[in-house]
């Protein structure tokens, strides 16, 4: 009798009781904001992502100007998986037409999302990119509306998005306790920045989960480099740059290598990482078992971090997110 394929690691999300594959479907490429995918494409992906084992996805009203919303609600559908199987986060505040974290809009928002989704509920709802707007009224407006539709049954947890760590300590020390269920942070959990690590234990006692997006640092650590747009410094991108090339040389894929250093920290519910083909998702779960078995690649690690050690943990001002 052939043994059984080795299936994804599931991971513990802070108090809520949902377990999540180690590696998560960011949505946000079913959007289009990278190039072209059509609807095929996209149902085959999370089709495959869903055989391989991926139960969570991740979406926001403002990947796309609402398609990836509607292109992974019909991917979902057209999987035939029952709903109890996957997971499901959308965002709210950050649309299109800017900034808007009112109760009103965050309130009416969740319905738009849901019908998009063609789903009667979702599992989290993000507060997104909230250092772009007053923190107070995070606080004392937009999460007492969300409380309201966690007890409607529209959300079943609620979380808080940003780049800034800082952000994260300043809201949850002002609400009620277990009021946010999870945090999503991006770019400070990969081999040139670890500074999130500093925050874990903090938010393991406030029973907070945390989902951590990006590992490639938003195309820094990929052989093609970051698109133009990349906020990071040219000290940081040259760095990334001479890292990819010196893995390259031995015969390795920095991008593999950034997955799975960002897999180690088990602290970490998920990581996130944006896909719009079968053969991207087939990349991110062969490195995830890769790791899962055989570990990391120390030596070619160590190299890697001793090339990138001037510029560690070194980030860059809030303002462009496309993971």
């Amino acid at each position: 009798m052939a043994a059984a394929a080795p299936k994804l690691e599931l991971r513990p999300l802070g108090n809520t009781g949902l377990k999540l594959s180690s590696v998560g479907f960011g949505a946000s490429p079913l959007g289009r904001v990278f190039g072209p995918v059509s609807e095929e494409e996209a149902i085959a992906a999370v089709s495959q992502a869903l055989r391989l084992g991926i139960n969570f996805f991740d979406t926001s009203p403002y990947y796309g100007s609402t398609l990836s919303e509607k292109m992974l609600g019909k991917a979902l559908k057209a999987s035939g998986v029952s709903r109890n199987e996957y997971i499901v986060s959308t965002k709210c505040g950050r649309y299109k037409e800017g900034f808007d974290f009112s109760a009103e809009r965050v309130t009416k928002s969740i319905d738009e999302s849901l019908e998009r989704l063609q789903l009667d509920y979702v599992d989290i709802l993000h507060c997104h990119d909230i250092e772009f707007v007053s923190l107070d009224q995070i606080v004392n407006e937009t999460i007492p509306a969300l409380l309201k539709l966690k007890e409607a049954g529209k959300t079943r947890f609620i979380g808080i998005t940003g780049l800034p760590l800082g952000i994260f300590p300043y809201v949850l020390d002002r609400v009620p306790p277990g009021a946010i269920d999870v945090i999503l942070s991006y770019c400070h959990y990969s081999i040139n920045d670890t500074t999130l690590e500093d925050l874990l234990p903090y938010l393991k006692s406030k029973g907070v989960g945390v989902i951590s997006a990006s590992p490639l640092a938003m195309g820094l650590l990929t052989e093609s480099g970051p698109p133009e747009w990349h906020p990071a410094s040219p000290e940081l991108k040259a760095a990334c740059e001479a890292a990819a090339a010196h893995c390259k040389e031995k015969g390795k894929n920095i991008s593999k290598l950034a997955m799975q250093y960002a897999l180690s920290n088990k602290d970490i519910a998920t990581i996130l990482v944006g896909m719009n083909s079968v053969k991207q998702v087939e990349e991110n779960v062969s490195a995830a078992i890769e790791f899962a078995t055989v570990g990391e690649d120390n030596e070619i690690l160590s190299e890697v971090e001793e090339i990138l050690k001037p510029v560690k943990n070194q980030t860059w001002p809030s303002g462009i997110q496309q993971f």
